[in-house]
């Protein structure tokens, strides 16, 4: 989408939404995006209070100019936790696309994404057999799959000269370990968010008060139309 202004919004910038898209309709033609946007926007039946800023989120939403070249992007690992009026409402939210698990090429290809600015010194055995591995997992599992090769790697040596294969076995033992369950389920792995409860919480587990998903939902409202 060249040409377009993105903004985006993450965390505690959420709060920030009425005032950003006044920026936005500001800088016409433009994106907002709004990360895990279930922080703000839960279902109001969930809680004893509604959040401020889903009423500022949803006026937003409803305050552009009908040929208002304005896009919102949504994301959020909960869908089944929005607000019914935000998530349900016809016309709201215009397309919602459903992100799977990463297959075995999108693996290598994230391997490699996160990779490309350590020295790894792979061989396609290497590669192949951590992609095997690694089926069921999510791209924060093999973000961190990386980032513990290299912390493998400085173990035996702080110049960080090379990542081989054996510090990306060691890395993928570690994680994959039985003693590992909790970090897993921090990175997304194993758990369906069909099995959570209405709040997100685990309740039986290793991990209680834990809100963990695996699918990525991608909502988006188109405000007016693409240009060119």
């Amino acid at each position: 989408m060249s040409g377009y202004t993105r903004l985006v919004l993450t965390g505690r910038s959420l709060v920030a939404i009425g005032a950003v898209t006044d920026l936005a309709r500001a800088l016409l033609p433009a994106v907002v995006v709004l990360e895990d946007v279930d922080l703000v926007a839960e279902e109001r039946s969930l809680g004893p209070a509604s959040s401020p800023v889903l009423f500022d989120l949803l006026d937003a939403m409803d305050g552009a100019a009908p040929d208002a070249d304005l896009l919102f992007l949504l994301t959020t690992n909960r869908a089944d936790l929005l607000e019914p009026a935000l998530a349900a409402r016809p016309g709201r939210v215009d397309v919602a696309v459903e992100i799977a698990l990463p297959d075995a090429p999108a693996r290598e290809r994230l391997m490699s994404l996160y990779g490309q600015d350590v020295p790894l010194a792979l061989t396609p055995e290497d590669v192949n057999v951590a992609i095997e591995r690694t089926d069921g997992t999510t791209a924060s599992f093999l973000k961190e799959l990386i980032r513990r090769s290299v912390l493998e790697s400085l173990h035996e040596d702080p110049a960080l000269t090379a990542v081989t294969g054996t510090h990306l076995t060691r890395a993928l033992d570690d994680l994959l370990d039985a003693a590992q369950a909790v970090t897993r389920t921090l990175l997304g792995v194993g758990v369906d968010p069909a099995d959570l409860p209405a709040g997100g919480v685990l309740q039986a587990g290793p991990v209680p008060g834990a809100m963990m998903a695996y699918r990525r939902q991608v909502m988006a409202r188109r405000m007016g139309h693409f240009r060119g």
